[in-house]
């Protein structure tokens, strides 16, 4: 029986070591995907263990060692959303915190950012679990206050658009989107980052989602507009109306107050 579970042990640890050593996303890899359907009906459990180890990781928060297994689970599960997400936010929120510069901050931001847009929903384009993840991302990390090291993510994203010098394409986004976005929701300043959560959120409603995510993403858009309207106080009526959609949608007390003390704010 030992020799038996030796040798279904052995193909799963070799796979593992090998993808695990991979140093590009291994979701592009085809000598990583020519490996992962060699598995077989191995897959399912090897994707338990990894699962398993990475729980065991996080909460010894060894969050480095989290990142390599992260990028194997994307290989195993590439078009299971929580996998990108799960991968997103410990480079983002995790191992950011971790490093000694804003500059190294940035950098591991930036790969949580381009993880989710490039790799992530390229593969999964129809998720509005990774769509609400990208825009939280821009809303809460990139263009928000939580990090000390926020006003440099906001000065690296505004140099980013920049250098794409209108060409939306380099940012995976719709031109006639961003558009719509503008005559919508009001002339967006995308240099910001919170324009992209607006863009995000919205595309990410377009996949009807329901529950949780739906009002998630409801609640990114509120929330942006809100913000933009303490800037400028003509997107308020956007966000109120905003809000007055997510409260239709999934009525709260404490939105419904919210909704209240915003009137007040800007006498609407």
């Amino acid at each position: 029986m030992k020799r038996f579970l030796l040798v279904l042990a052995l193909p799963l640890l070799g796979a593992t070591a090998w993808l695990c050593q991979r140093s590009v996303p291994v979701a592009d890899s085809v000598q990583a995907n020519l490996v992962v359907a060699g598995l077989g009906g191995f897959r399912g459990i090897l994707s338990e263990i990894v699962w398993f180890r990475a729980d065991r990781l996080q909460n010894e928060g060894r969050y480095a060692e989290m990142a390599q297994i992260a990028n194997l689970l994307t290989t195993l599960e590439p078009h299971t959303p929580e996998v990108w997400a799960y991968a997103a936010w410990n480079l983002a929120y995790n191992i950011s915190v971790m490093m000694p510069t804003n500059e190294d901050r940035w950098r591991w931001v930036e790969s949580a950012m381009k993880l989710l847009r490039d790799d992530g929903l390229r593969l999964n384009p129809r998720s509005p679990e990774l769509h609400r993840e990208l825009a939280w991302l821009f809303l809460s990390k990139i263009g928000g206050d939580i990090d000390v090291a926020s006003p440099l993510y906001s000065k690296r994203w505004a140099e980013i658009v920049d250098a794409t010098k209108g060409d939306w394409s380099q940012l995976k986004m719709n031109p006639s989107l961003v558009s719509y976005i503008d005559r919508t929701y009001g002339t967006q300043n995308w240099r910001d980052p919170k324009a992209s959560a607006l863009y995000w959120a919205h595309h990410g409603l377009a996949f009807k989602p329901e529950g949780a995510v739906r009002a998630e993403l409801r609640q990114v858009l509120y929330q942006t507009l809100m913000l933009e309207s303490v800037e400028d106080a003509r997107f308020a009526p956007k966000a109120l109306q905003a809000m007055r959609e997510a409260y239709v949608e999934m009525p709260s007390q404490s939105l419904k107050d919210m909704i209240l003390r915003f009137r007040s704010r800007f006498s609407l």
